[in-house]
């Protein structure tokens, strides 16, 4: 739900075992993807997400994975997305 704390963990620009904190910032979000296509349903994170990070879990405070990080939105700093883990 928004607002829940989450944990970022992934290999950001080749720092492995990296983490970063946020909250769910927003569910539902569709974001175009290169070449046309469409990511729907995705779940809003302001923590870091960067190049790496793509693939690794979006943990909330109770150590459930609540998604997989997938996107950024380059020209935004601070907005990350994630598929829903269900």
């Amino acid at each position: 739900e928004v607002g829940t704390p989450v944990v970022a963990i992934g290999d950001p620009y080749r720092f492995e075992g990296s983490v970063s904190f946020g909250v769910v910032s927003a569910l539902g979000r569709t974001l175009a993807a290169p070449g046309g296509g469409v990511l729907e349903n995705l779940v809003q994170t302001d923590a870091a997400v960067n190049p790496g990070n793509s693939g690794g879990p979006l943990v909330d405070a109770w150590g459930r994975v609540v998604g997989v990080t997938t996107a950024v939105v380059p020209f935004a700093q601070g907005i990350g997305f994630a598929v829903p883990a269900e």
